[in-house]
């Protein structure tokens, strides 16, 4: 009687078992390889402060406990978001002895308050340099055609003053073309100067992670380079190619040699070396503005470009393209 009703559960068990959903994810099996040279701006979940400076021999945000790296997140009780709305709040401030700040710091809340200085001019101070966006150059990774989700880079944006990822409220991306190339030599990455179209948006940035941007694509979708997503276990070592733009608007290919895998991180995936001699005469190896430039091998996509190796810039890490597409879906 009792191994009857045992078997009795262990059937409801596997019943159960196999009548639940599966957990499938949303991405295409076909995505659009990027490759074009994109600018972007991103703007900043608050006011950061990237320095300090005295006003008539004092330093009221030194003195109020502020400190490089801090986000301002309200002024007397108003949000403020960006640099407008907080210099709208201190002069509607009716104490500017006393203004209550409250700001961010490791991501814990705290509250001070803040001393107006008059300077010479007769003009209040607050001793505190601030930046409320970002803004720079990228390569597009991928676009999904059918969610219309876009990835760039394949690493975070970092806030340079404070060397931290830069939480964001929100951003776009929009059209470049390069103008120029300094190039790569050992311990010195070069990098892309471009000129930005910051009227011609093609996409709104939605997250800022440490394995790319992402967001919602709004231009038109050039079904062109149209290639199948890769598992991490269709990857290989061996020839490979990257997508990127040298020049202009133009994207080319440009082949490369996958030297090493590595299936445990979720970032620094690929390694790889570039061959092409027409990039190694140009660049000298990878250089700044090339990241998130897809890698291609055979008919897949396979991840895109995220770092140099400092020391021997013709090298250079990669994250697979299922790594990107996941964290796109969160």
């Amino acid at each position: 009687m009792f191994f009857k009703k045992i078997k009795k559960t262990l059937i409801v068990i596997l019943l159960t078992l196999s009548i639940m959903p599966q957990i499938t994810l949303a991405y295409s099996d076909y995505i659009v390889a990027g490759g074009s040279n994109i600018g972007m701006e991103l703007k900043a979940d608050g006011v950061i402060i990237v320095g300090l400076y005295k006003v008539s021999g004092f330093n009221p945000a030194n003195e109020a406990g502020l400190k490089v790296g801090d986000t301002i997140i309200a002024v007397d009780n108003n949000a403020v978001s960006s640099i407008s709305e907080m210099v709208t709040a201190l002069d509607k401030a009716p104490d500017k002895d006393n203004i209550k700040i409250e700001y961010l710091r490791n991501d814990t809340k705290n509250v001070t308050s803040l001393k107006l200085i008059m300077d010479q001019n007769g003009t209040f101070k607050t001793g505190l340099y601030v930046k409320d966006s970002i803004s720079g150059i990228g390569t597009l990774s991928f676009i999904d055609p059918q969610t219309k989700i876009f990835g760039a880079l394949g690493h975070e944006i970092i806030e340079k003053t404070t060397g931290e990822i830069l939480d964001i409220k929100d951003g776009k991306i929009f059209s470049s073309k390069v103008t120029g190339i300094v190039k790569s030599e050992n311990g010195n990455p070069g990098e892309k100067s471009a000129t930005l179209f910051s009227d011609k948006i093609l996409g709104n940035i939605e997250e800022n992670t440490n394995k790319g941007v992402f967001g919602t694509y709004s231009g038109n979708i050039d079904t062109t380079h149209l290639y199948k997503v890769a598992d991490a276990n269709d990857i290989k070592t061996g020839k490979a190619q990257i997508m990127t733009v040298l020049n202009d608007e133009e994207i080319k290919y440009y082949d490369i040699t996958i030297t090493q895998l590595n299936n445990k991180q979720k970032t620094k995936n690929i390694l790889f070396e570039i061959t092409d001699d027409e990039l190694l005469e140009k660049t000298g190896g990878i250089i700044q503005g090339m990241s998130g430039s897809p890698i291609i091998q055979d008919d897949y996509i396979i991840g895109a470009v995220t770092h140099v190796v400092v020391e021997s810039p013709t090298k250079g890490y990669g994250i697979f393209i299922t790594n990107m597409l996941e964290e796109a879906e969160n």
